[in-house]
């Protein structure tokens, strides 16, 4: 019997996508619910698993287009899953699973130094190797069978700076080749490629936002000393109770949240000759992905608490980054935030992200000289940016947005109180 592994439907304006890369090759036994490709639209990147054991055969090459519903693949599953110890070949010798492959080359990798390069690796994980030079064999596995994901690359480049900071002063450090250097010293003066669907698609909706809305971009500082104080005060708590970390991300959301039932023009949105004012609190937060800026949305943000926002985030975060977030997760949007600081971005000017009418852009938190009641003093600081379309909101209205952000955030004690 055979089962053909077909593009399954992610939503009615997805029609079609590219064939990122697959996690099998042609021939493998795969086990049931194990990664086998990764679709890439126009709109999200999304792994597909298989609904049956069997041995694999692909009708579709990386780099495809492929529509909605069509088949890619055929599992055979009466093939027998491969045994060494029935037919008597080395170990070595046997078509071995993702697992199994992962493992080999752990091992062989802790003996002798090297990177693990195997079929059990994606293309994406192996590309994110090459250009951050993270060996793979390094890295602990979330995916099944141990395999390790893009998330599980990307977290291990997020936590290398620290480990990096730790080295002696004195150390020689080698800077890994990026795959464009390697072209460089081979003599390539430039190197095309096609653009993604996803990439397509982000600078369609930069231009249209620049095109149709009339956009303008106001600026305040906040002192951040009373929130971070308040961070450091309960995190363990915190923790200890709701087993995630207290980050700065929810006290800009609920902040977000009280401005915009006191400024409802920031909430509300144009089509056509008609003014659309919402009446709930679905904030987008973006999160940077090795595909590009993705903006999964927290509903109902006015109803829920601190950890529950939290939760939200890191749960679309990590989803957005391990391409399994879904189309309805970035749908919906009423108002977005925007966080450059965590790349050290000290200000800038974010876009709308149509139809909404408002953006906030947080930016570093630098220690600075400031006065206060007269007197010079150092307190860590941030640049807010809010961008917003001009035909529906007033100056008068936004520089009020931003000012209700910055009293939320220097004293959160006014989000308790409804003040």
């Amino acid at each position: 019997m055979s089962t053909e592994v077909k593009v399954p439907s992610m939503g009615e304006s997805i029609t079609t996508g590219i064939l990122a890369a697959w996690h099998v090759a042609d021939g493998d036994y795969v086990e049931k619910e194990q990664s086998l490709y990764e679709l890439e639209t126009d709109k999200i990147t999304q792994e597909a698993t298989a609904e049956c054991a069997g041995v694999i055969r692909l009708k579709a090459a990386e780099g495809d287009e492929v529509e909605i519903g069509q088949a890619v693949a055929i599992i055979d599953e009466s093939a027998a899953k491969p045994d060494s110890a029935d037919t008597g070949e080395p170990q070595a010798a046997k078509p071995a699973t993702q697992a199994d492959t992962a493992t080999t080359q752990t091992s062989q990798a802790a003996a002798t130094g090297q990177t693990a390069q195997s079929d059990a690796q994606s293309p994406a994980v192996r590309r994110i190797a090459t250009e951050s030079g993270v060996d793979p064999a390094t890295v602990q596995g979330s995916g099944k069978g141990g395999r390790v994901t893009k998330g599980d690359m990307l977290a291990a480049i997020e936590a290398r700076p620290a480990k990096a900071a730790a080295a002696p002063a004195n150390a020689p450090t080698t800077a890994p080749q990026s795959s464009s250097s390697a072209l460089v010293a081979g003599g390539e003066r430039t190197t095309r490629k096609k653009m993604t669907p996803l990439r397509k698609r982000i600078a369609e909706r930069l231009v249209e936002a620049q095109s149709n809305a009339a956009i303008l971009t106001t600026f305040n500082e906040v002192d951040m000393s009373t929130v971070m104080q308040t961070r450091k005060q309960y995190q363990d708590d915190f923790v200890k109770k709701y087993g995630i970390k207290l980050g700065f991300m929810s006290f800009f959301v609920k902040a977000a949240v009280k401005a915009l039932q006191e400024v409802p023009a920031v909430n509300a949105q144009i089509e056509g000759d008609t003014i659309i004012q919402n009446h709930f609190y679905d904030i987008g937060v973006a999160v940077g992905t090795d595909k590009g800026l993705m903006v999964p949305v927290v509903r109902d943000c006015d109803q829920k608490d601190f950890a529950q926002i939290e939760t939200d985030i890191v749960d679309y975060a990590k989803a957005a980054r391990d391409g399994k977030i879904k189309i309805d997760d970035l749908q919906g949007g009423v108002f977005t935030i925007s966080n450059g600081g965590i790349y050290g971005s000290m200000l800038s000017t974010p876009i709308l992200n149509p139809p909404q009418s408002g953006i906030l852009g947080l930016h570093n938190i630098t220690e600075r000289a400031v006065v206060v009641n007269g007197e010079i003093t150092i307190r860590p600081m941030m640049y807010l940016a809010l961008t917003y379309d001009h035909r529906l909101v007033d100056g008068k209205e936004a520089v009020t947005f931003l000012v209700k952000i910055k009293q939320a955030i220097e004293d959160p004690s006014r989000l308790l109180f409804g003040i």
